[in-house]
């Protein structure tokens, strides 16, 4: 399988990553703990269907350590008890960010307070932004159809 479109090898799509890169670079270093944002770059892919960056996260939690258990639960978080209340409001926030067409009114007060209440404004702006940002890595994987499957850990950094 190859992808429709090779990103990487267009000057503009090149361009584009670079800065998409640089931006989510900066997210990593923002005081959000690494775990919570594997987690929501695992879920936000699931509900997209990009295999490519469900490939790329699992496999790179995977080699910081996070157990099996935990990613193999990560679809069905609301009914596994071995996520923290942080990390399950991390991860609403997510679905509803995520879902922004599914709910009027977008994000919920409910879901941003839970949010609220387990991470300072810093985080929470890394957080807000992580969401916007692994929702635009994965539209661009989806629309080209990148292959998932051969991804190797420390492959990008």
């Amino acid at each position: 399988m190859d992808a429709r479109l090779n990103l990487f090898g267009s000057t503009v799509g090149a361009k584009a990553l670079r800065h998409l890169n640089a931006a989510g670079q900066a997210l990593t270093d923002a005081g959000l703990p690494p775990t919570t944002q594997e987690l929501v770059k695992i879920r936000a892919s699931q509900l997209n269907g990009c295999g490519f960056c469900l490939d790329m996260h699992t496999k790179e939690a995977s080699a910081a350590g996070e157990s099996a258990l935990r990613l193999n639960l990560v679809a069905a978080w609301r009914e596994a008890t071995v996520f923290t209340e942080a990390e399950r409001a991390a991860l609403e926030l997510t679905e509803q960010g995520t879902r922004l067409a599914d709910a009027a009114g977008g994000v919920t007060d409910a879901a941003w307070a839970e949010a609220a209440r387990h991470y300072d404004e810093e985080q929470l702006a890394a957080l807000v932004s992580l969401i916007a940002v692994i929702n635009a890595y994965n539209r661009l994987n989806v629309l080209v159809r990148q292959p998932a499957g051969d991804y190797t850990p420390g492959r990008f950094g």
